[in-house]
């Protein structure tokens, strides 16, 4: 199976010069659990909901005026249209992270998640839950 027959291709971005709550309003619309930070169209960053909350709340950041490229996750990991599942799998798990933005031709087209994945191979499920400590 390939990354994209399960992929998400509803994804939400957000220029990383808008505010944590530009952000947060963006979740409040489109009932979502992650965006990506875009700079030129190009992915920068993601923010999940957990970002908003520590990063905002523990860094004592003021929602209105700072930027959400302050909170978000550098380095973003990609997988491919064309990897398998597996390969995302891996990707996911090395990494610690739930969610990886797909791109064909280096253009984001889409995203994937750990729950997409368990829903399309319920026998991989076992391979993305945490090892413990």
């Amino acid at each position: 199976m390939f990354v994209k027959e399960i992929m998400n291709h509803d994804i939400i971005t957000i220029d990383g010069n808008k505010s944590i709550k530009n952000a947060c309003n963006l979740y409040k619309e489109g009932k979502i659990g992650s965006f990506l930070i875009t700079e030129n169209d190009n992915v920068v960053g993601i923010v999940t909901e957990r970002d908003i909350i520590e990063r905002t709340i523990c860094m004592d950041k003021n929602p209105d005026t700072t930027p959400i490229k302050e909170i978000m996750t550098k380095n973003v990991k990609t997988v491919d249209v064309d990897d398998r599942i597996n390969y995302a799998v891996e990707i996911l798990k090395k990494n610690n992270i739930k969610k990886l933005p797909v791109t064909k031709d280096d253009e984001l087209v889409g995203i994937i998640t750990v729950t997409d994945i368990a829903f399309s191979r319920p026998n991989i499920r076992k391979f993305l839950e945490p090892e413990e400590k």
